[in-house]
């Protein structure tokens, strides 16, 4: 019989908690661990899996992703490739929100007047908001 881990052995491992671990169990991202004396026991199988959900987490996945992206593999094991491609457009979306955002705060930060609401640059920014335009659109340089 291969060798069983309790939860609190892979909780150290991991470094996630032990909450962490039944609440993977209770929303189905991980499978119902064998039960020995009450206590819940985890095969290696379940490190590697929870390996993979970290992973996913690292990378941006959501749990309901991750979810889904794992159970995708049943149907082909290509199939996480599309769900991998909307994740990566979402994550480049983000990441060019984030650029202009961080170039309007530097804008902001150099600005000479000592409140942001009597900066013109700012109140440029503010009236394109208003009429609908994106940051990116609205803080043109």
């Amino acid at each position: 019989m291969p060798e069983l881990i309790t939860i609190g052995e892979l909780a150290s491992r991991s470094g996630v908690p032990p909450s962490t671990l039944r609440y993977y169990e209770e929303i189905g991202l991980m499978p119902p661990a064998r039960r020995v004396s009450g206590q819940r026991r985890y095969g290696e199988q379940a490190v590697g899996l929870l390996a993979m959900i970290l992973f996913f987490r690292d990378v941006g996945f959501s749990l309901a992703e991750t979810k889904r992206l794992i159970a995708s593999r049943s149907r082909s094991p290509d199939a996480w490739r599309g769900l991998a491609r909307d994740k990566l457009a979402q994550l480049d979306e983000g990441i060019a929100r984030a650029q202009v955002a961080r170039i309007a705060l530097q804008h902001a930060l150099r600005c000479g007047q000592r409140d942001i609401l009597e900066c013109p640059n700012f109140a440029r920014v503010i009236a394109g908001r208003r009429e609908g335009k994106a940051l990116g659109e609205a803080h043109r340089r």
